[in-house]
């Protein structure tokens, strides 16, 4: 079942990446005074009154980009008009009518489309009195928005229902599971999303930073929903040139937090970075399954085959000798369906739900086995139990949580996951004291 699509456009800086966020209920697009800072296409699903629909933000048309991507960005607007079945077209009433509006204005006339005008800063009362002049493009009466002062929004979440009641209102189906790709600049994580989709989903360019929001992209994959979300690529903070790009990087540490699964892009023609590794510290914090995928491997120097550059990985991050690793080529699709499937499989390991006798005989086994620790005194482990799972999470009760050094930790995790059959995704352990019985 395809959502009906609503396409926000309009000129640069006139409040659309405002808008979306506005009638989203939560900060998607990011929002700066620089004009052009959103380029791709960045939606949500939206439900207003049982009616669902995927509502899209896209860039400013007509923008002249720092980055020369002014192509590429209209290129993202001409298709979401293409799959639109409304579209909100923004103006700012305090500028009055520009030429851009006039043209952007025709441009949606050669479309044909549903269009509700939204004369958003309406500020102050006085705002309200411009708002006539509008008129002149075509599309009747606009409806007067501050998305500063929260002012009309529901008026036009229910004008976007009433042009779309003649559409069957249907429930989609909900994301079995969200894959997020992170990675340093020009790693190749909006090539790969776009190989997974089969189109171009998202910019794609020479220009590193090009990406800068966080996208979500839902497809289908075996009957069932999956999201895999392109974000911002990360460098240093010192480098960062502006908020933007610091904007950008916050999205990217959201989006490993709610993500099932990470795909952790590396440059095979680049040195692994302190972005590489503070990335890897990232996820193991999260607890969150991780596949290392080196991309550009067609362009790979200096290393005799997969396993060689596998040891050069596992020296370089040591943090993480149970993430799998894939060689990839994007930009020719190679090896990218089965990245997925074995996304697929870690999601699956990292949603076991272990039988009690399992983890007992395997509790057991490391209970009889002796770890030496630097603490005085004996760690025991008397039993655990699961207690959740993403990640899977296990509930040991000791004797003393002191005992239990980073040593013996790492040691007990690493073991479960062996004994349990999980040694490619995270195990999360928690301690807890025995409670002693009182003499009485």
């Amino acid at each position: 079942m395809t959502l009906p699509t609503v396409a926000i456009v309009g000129r640069p800086n006139v409040g659309k990446s405002s808008l979306f966020n506005a009638i989203v209920g939560q900060m998607i697009s990011i929002v700066d005074p620089m004009a052009g800072v959103t380029r791709d296409r960045v939606s949500t699903i939206v439900c207003h009154d049982d009616r669902y629909f995927e509502l899209v933000d896209t860039g400013g048309y007509g923008i002249v980009d720092s980055d020369a991507l002014s192509e590429h960005i209209e290129n993202q607007i001409f298709l979401a008009l293409a799959s639109a079945a409304v579209v909100v077209f923004v103006v700012d009433v305090q500028e009055g009518v520009t030429s851009l509006d006039r043209t952007t204005a025709e441009l949606l006339r050669k479309y044909n489309l549903k269009v509700i005008l939204a004369a958003n800063k309406a500020d102050m009362p006085q705002h309200t009195n411009n708002a006539m002049e509008f008129l002149s493009l075509g599309f009747g009466e606009p409806i007067c928005i501050s998305t500063t002062h929260n002012l009309n929004k529901t008026m036009i979440l229910e004008r976007i229902c009433a042009e779309l009641d003649h559409l069957p209102k249907e429930k989609p189906k909900d994301a079995v599971m969200k894959i997020a790709i992170v990675g340093k600049r020009n790693a190749g994580k909006s090539t790969f999303v776009n190989a997974v989709v089969g189109q171009d989903r998202v910019i794609v360019s020479e220009v590193p930073g090009t990406t800068r929001d966080a996208v979500d992209v839902r497809f289908e994959k075996d009957g069932r929903t999956v999201i895999i979300i392109d974000t911002a690529g990360v460098r240093k903070k010192g480098k960062m040139d502006d908020g933007v790009e610091f904007y950008g990087y916050t999205r990217a540490e959201r989006s490993v937090k709610r993500a099932d699964v990470i795909l952790l892009l590396m440059d095979a023609t680049t040195p692994v970075s302190q972005v590489d590794k503070k990335l890897v510290s990232l996820i193991v914090d999260e607890y969150k399954p991780c596949v290392l995928v080196v991309n550009k491997w067609d362009l790979a120097k200096g290393f005799a085959g997969t396993d060689d550059y596998a040891n050069y990985l596992n020296k370089m991050i040591p943090g993480m000798p149970h993430a799998p690793i894939a060689f990839t080529t994007a930009k020719d699709q190679k090896n990218v369906a089965s990245v997925l499937d074995l996304a697929t499989e870690l999601y699956k390991q990292a949603s076991v739900k272990i039988p009690t006798a399992k983890l007992n005989k395997a509790i057991e086994i490391l209970r009889e086995e002796r770890i030496s620790t630097r603490k005085s005194g004996v760690p025991r482990i008397y039993y655990g139990t699961q207690v959740s799972v993403r990640p899977v999470s296990l509930l040991l009760f000791v004797n003393r949580i002191r005992l239990f050094d980073d040593n013996f930790r790492r040691h007990a995790m690493n073991r479960l996951a062996e004994l349990l059959g999980l040694e490619e995704v995270p195990i999360r352990l928690l301690l807890r004291e025995r409670m002693r019985r009182k003499l009485e």
